[in-house]
């Protein structure tokens, strides 16, 4: 079956995640965590590309990037993958892949779901049981966004700009929304809409970009369509 095109629209907010080959480790040391956001920092530069949140796992990454040119993310996502696995491979006389074949994404409605999939980003370390807090997690965002913490690579969305009319107002609210744990629901939308390529929004917003596309841009559902019956 081939496989499904993604879905690259400028302007929004893309979630990635990258999985090591065979949920294997990507990362063994402090400084292959240093070297992967330093490289990531470059190359957002260079292709134009905006940060907004990230958690560096041990066999996987996420990041929420967004960018205004339509193939940004893609040759962002190539260079960085490329650099690091090269790196990898000479730092642990290793050779083959590291990654798990092509990058998943999804495009993400920012009124609606930007926070909401930032928190999924940062909590990653404590649903794997890592930290009790996002912020005990030393490779992610969360220390950014809900604590003011300096970097040269996180940049805010305008959504989270809106949180408050400086950044400790920003902050504060941040904070306040990890008060609580993300509904499985949530959790479980984010994961299908990521690793099947599918859009990550309300009906409407699905809507008005599969009429762009001129394609299916949500899960359909299992089985085959419903066909009535003929009258007798």
């Amino acid at each position: 079956m081939p496989r499904r095109p993604r879905i690259i629209l400028p302007n929004f907010p893309q979630h990635i995640i990258q999985r090591g080959n065979n949920r294997s480790v990507c990362f063994y040391a402090d400084e292959d965590y240093i070297k992967y956001l330093d490289w990531l920092k470059d190359y957002a530069n260079e292709t134009g590309c905006q940060i907004h949140a990230y958690v560096l796992m041990t066999n996987h990454v996420h990041l929420l990037v967004s960018s205004v040119k339509t193939e940004a993310i893609s040759g962002m996502m190539k260079a960085l993958g490329q650099r690091y696995v090269q790196y990898i491979n000479r730092t642990y006389t290793r050779s083959g892949t590291l990654w798990e074949g092509r990058y998943k994404s999804c495009p993400t409605q920012a009124e609606t779901y930007l926070l909401t999939c930032q928190r999924y980003i940062e909590l990653n370390p404590v649903r794997a049981n890592m930290v009790e807090h996002p912020a005990d997690y030393r490779w992610s965002s969360y220390r950014t966004n809900a604590q003011g913490e300096s970097s040269h690579l996180v940049s805010s969305h305008a959504v989270y700009k809106s949180l408050g009319l400086d950044d400790e107002a920003r902050q504060a609210a941040y904070r306040e929304l990890f008060r609580h744990e993300l509904e499985p629901k949530l959790v479980d939308e984010i994961r299908q809409a990521t690793n099947g390529n599918y859009v990550l929004g309300d009906t409407g917003f699905a809507d008005q970009i599969s009429e762009a596309l001129k394609r299916r841009v949500l899960r359909g559902k299992a089985g085959r369509p419903f066909k009535a019956s003929p009258r007798k």
